[in-house]
């Protein structure tokens, strides 16, 4: 299979960055969509909507569903995850990719941020999953791909910022724990990674960084892509970066995703 062509895709915070980027992406070869994520008015700090994304996703080619979620509520996943199966008949994909970062240590971080993180991004993979997963069961080639790094322990990734880095990993575990419990069942459980930062909103989270050091959310949704339309059964619980995906699917030049060329690219958190 080298198309998501019929397939439909139930992807969390997919109004702007990544979350669009792998949602038009999917649309290019006629797939159907969910944006799942709580932007349903516009904010002038942040563009893009679920109702901008989801018209992205027809104007590329797929069909768009627009669903006012917040992924922390167990009643709006249930409901988001109901109205996809019921407009399109089924969900062949999920990709956890909603995320809160906050890059302060311990006691620069407010407790209202840290439930935000620990909510959005391990709770609200594990709900999601938990969600799609019936549906998951009767497709055809079903994916779980969760936007997590690979697993670390080391203090350096935990000192500076421990909160953010518990939530982050807590998706990377999330993922462990499916793929041990679903890839039996022919679940592909994935996590993908950037080598490098990304050039999304979420840069502003962190100091002295900006876009033109980073690649365009593309790479992200052409590695994403690559990961999910492979045969589901045998593949799981892999922690994918994405130019190494990349490159086995025989893409090795990547110099078409840099924001600004003449810019250092800087490495995403989490790599050695």
């Amino acid at each position: 299979m080298s198309s998501l062509a019929g397939k439909t895709l139930f992807i969390t915070g997919a109004s702007r960055g990544i979350g669009l980027a792998i949602a038009v992406r999917a649309a290019r070869d006629g797939a159907n969509v969910a944006i799942a994520a709580k932007s349903d008015v516009p904010n002038p700090k942040l563009p893009g909507t679920i109702h901008t994304a989801a018209r992205a996703v027809d104007e590329a080619g797929g069909r768009g569903l627009a669903l006012k979620c917040d992924i922390r509520d167990e009643d709006q996943v249930r409901a988001a995850v109901a109205a996809t199966a019921e407009a399109f008949g089924g969900i062949d994909v999920l990709v956890n990719n909603a995320s809160a970062i906050w890059l302060r240590g311990v006691l620069d971080t407010p407790m209202k941020r840290f439930d935000l993180m620990q909510q959005v991004n391990a709770r609200g993979s594990f709900l999601c999953a938990q969600a799609c997963l019936p549906h998951l069961f009767e497709a055809a080639n079903p994916h779980i791909l969760t936007l997590a790094p690979p697993p670390s322990l080391d203090p350096k990734w935990w000192g500076p910022h421990t909160g953010y880095t518990l939530a982050k990993m807590g998706m990377s575990f999330v993922t462990l724990g499916l793929a041990a419990e679903f890839g039996p069942r022919g679940v592909a459980v994935n996590a993908l990674w950037p080598r490098t930062i990304i050039g999304t909103d979420a840069l502003n989270m962190i100091p002295g960084v900006e876009p033109g050091n980073g690649r365009s959310p593309e790479i992200m949704a052409d590695a994403a892509h690559a990961v999910l339309v492979r045969p589901a059964a045998g593949f799981t619980g892999n922690f994918l970066i994405d130019d190494e995906v990349l490159a086995e699917a025989g893409v090795t030049d990547l110099s078409g995703y840099a924001m600004d060329p003449s810019r250092p690219l800087y490495p995403d958190l989490f790599l050695d």
